[in-house]
């Protein structure tokens, strides 16, 4: 562990909690985990992990939107879902216990906005509900269930009636639901 440490350094150590949800111990540990999935002669906190590479994390593995929370919190000029030691932080910040609710709505928001147009439509709450309902056969939605429920969705979501939800309208809903903060997490 001391040798973790060291290899941070204690100024950049500081750094990463003030800008952080993180304790110490959680960025000691989530830079072991991150250097682990380095391939061994990058090993700078600089250095990029492909999103195949991330997904191999059983943090992430089974969860429904992997590949959307890799993009998101991915700073990739080549919008490729990979991630630096910075992202992966930021990514675990968003997901802590201690992140506030603006901040874990404000991504889940992003998460669910697979197109990224800033609004969750009738095909962003599509792509949602079939996540995390599954695409078997067994378990997909008819097309009349899947346009109920998302006629449902507007119906209690969108205050404005323009037919999306915006982040503001999403916070309202999330504010509304007291197992969000709990549910919404990653730890390592």
């Amino acid at each position: 562990m001391g040798t973790t440490a060291s290899q941070l350094g204690k100024d950049l150590l500081s750094e990463y909690q003030e800008l952080t949800f993180l304790t110490k111990q959680e960025i000691l540990l989530a830079h072991k985990r991150f250097t682990e999935l380095l391939n061994k002669d990058e090993k700078d906190h600089t250095a990029r992990v492909s999103m195949n590479t991330i997904l191999t994390l059983p943090e992430l593995k089974s969860n429904p939107f992997k590949e959307r929370i890799c993009h998101v919190f991915s700073t990739s000029e080549n919008k490729d879902g990979g991630l630096t030691f910075e992202d992966f932080l930021d990514l675990l910040s968003a997901f802590s216990d201690s992140a506030t609710l603006e901040i874990k709505s404000h991504y889940a928001f992003r998460i669910f906005d697979f197109d990224d147009d800033g609004t969750l439509d009738y095909g962003d709450l599509e792509k949602l509900v079939n996540c995390l309902t599954g695409e078997t056969q067994d378990t997909r939605l008819t097309s009349e269930e899947m346009r109920q429920l998302i006629s449902n969705i507007l119906e209690e979501s969108d205050i404005d009636k323009d037919g999306t939800v915006n982040l503001s309208e999403f916070q309202h809903v999330i504010s509304r639901s007291p197992d969000f903060v709990s549910s919404f997490k990653i730890v390592l």
